[in-house]
């Protein structure tokens, strides 16, 4: 015994001690991961499954102007000169201190004939969020249409982490259980501003086939790899009240072999039927790419393009272009500046129906305002639906929100929508393997 002793000795107390303390704080720190993690999964679930309750709206019912939307008896002889219009949903999102840029936008985009969810998240005072919704419910016509309103229930929406997904799949669940006629669904957030009139993008919408999306995409994965796609991260906005900051933890993970990885924008245009498959369809991909980018960063320009790619049903609907025009700076710098007089006609003449990254109260808005959208300050855009005095307000008196009145910006959307389709060549470009 004494023999074995001296063979085989045991390890001294201070070792053994720290061998357990060392093996516990790595079980306790791999616990602890784990926990966080499903945390954060199961309050985003949580987030996006809130009740449609969630809008502020007036406690009192009521239905929307007859003159926006008469009834129409329906004559089996008469033959449609153009399409019925299309419909839009908007959901328009910002932080504390940005609900006049979101009005400036929702003015700027307004249509009686889309649907508006306005979002300040929980970084804006319940005052402000308060003060947007009497200001919406104060102003005529978005009274008579009963087409906008303002999410009650904020959530956080950090756009480098999944709480940004979040945020705008409950939005888009909010918008599908208010309305039931809408056809496709755009999130913008307060540094957007329309390109085209509402008139123009519906009435070139109107010709196109109603199961197209429009997503910028691509399988190409290089350096996003290590930066965007291995690290882990915790999204504090998916369970906490307070702002705090994303963090990391140290592991990293290796890339998925069930599913291909998709990269693109955070801007969309989707049909309703596809937001419909991302909510509340029973194929469990969405609820699976949820899992896996619930705590990847950047996740938000990567979730949508990846459902898209991975899915029989809707990977050949997708057209590779967003229709949106982004005014970054030749530095490829982060910080929007105002764009130059050139800069401004190349931006137009893009044919894109949106642009991003302005400024608060830029020059370029109030030159898009007067030279395209026509648009006078604090008022909505002049449509085919307004029929008041042009010397006084030309949508004080309001007709037939589905007439349509088309003007330049069409003719633009259009020539840049058919480069898109003209010959097929967009099949080509539909989630292609780099």
């Amino acid at each position: 015994m004494h023999n074995n002793h001296q063979q085989t000795p045991p390890a001294s107390p201070y070792n053994s001690n720290a061998a357990a303390t060392t093996t516990a704080s790595k079980d306790n720190s791999k616990a602890t991961v784990c926990i966080i993690l499903a945390t954060s999964f199961f309050s985003f679930l949580f987030i996006i499954a809130l009740p449609s309750t969630s809008p502020i709206r007036p406690l009192t019912i009521i239905r929307p102007d007859p003159a926006l939307f008469p009834n129409r008896p329906i004559s089996l002889t008469e033959i449609p000169s153009a399409p019925t219009p299309p419909s839009i949903a908007y959901f328009i999102s910002g932080s504390a201190g940005d609900s006049a840029r979101i009005l400036r936008v929702l003015l700027a985009s307004y249509h009686p004939r889309n649907h508006y969810l306005l979002h300040l998240d929980l970084s804006a005072s319940q005052t402000e969020r308060d003060r947007l919704a009497s200001t919406i419910q104060a102003i005529p016509i978005f009274k008579a249409a009963q087409n906008v309103d303002v999410v009650g229930k904020s959530d956080y929406a950090y756009p480098r982490g999944p709480s940004a997904i979040s945020s705008t799949l409950h939005g888009a669940s909010i918008l599908l259980r208010l309305a039931s006629d809408w056809n496709w669904f755009i999130s913008l957030n307060a540094g957007d501003y329309p390109l085209a009139t509402q008139d123009d993008i519906l009435h070139i919408l109107s010709y196109l086939p109603k199961d197209l999306n429009f997503v910028n995409h691509t399988n190409y994965i290089g350096w996003k790899e290590s930066k965007k796609l291995k690290p882990i991260i915790v999204d504090t906005g998916l369970y906490l009240l307070e702002k705090e900051e994303i963090f990391y933890a140290t592991q990293k993970r290796e890339l998925p072999t069930a599913f291909k990885l998709f990269s693109g924008s955070s801007f969309t245009m989707l049909t309703r039927s596809f937001v419909e498959f991302c909510i509340l369809g029973t194929d469990n991909l969405p609820r699976t790419l949820l899992m896996y980018f619930t705590n990847t960063p950047y996740s938000y320009s990567n979730y949508f393009p990846t459902v898209l790619c991975n899915s029989d049903q809707y990977k050949k609907t997708v057209i590779n272009h967003n229709l949106l025009h982004v005014a970054f700076n030749k530095t490829f710098s982060t910080k929007p500046l105002s764009l130059k007089p050139e800069e401004f006609d190349a931006m137009i003449q893009s044919g894109a129906a949106f642009a991003t990254h302005f400024q608060f109260d830029s020059p370029v808005l109030d030159r898009i305002d007067q030279e395209i959208l026509k648009r006078s300050p604090g008022k909505v855009v002049p449509g085919g639906w307004c029929l008041g005095d042009p010397a006084n307000d030309t949508c004080s008196v309001w007709g037939d929100a589905s007439i349509l009145r088309p003007g330049p910006g069409a003719k633009r959307l259009k020539k840049r929508i058919v480069d898109l389709l003209a010959d097929d060549k967009y099949r080509s470009m539909q989630c292609r393997y780099e």
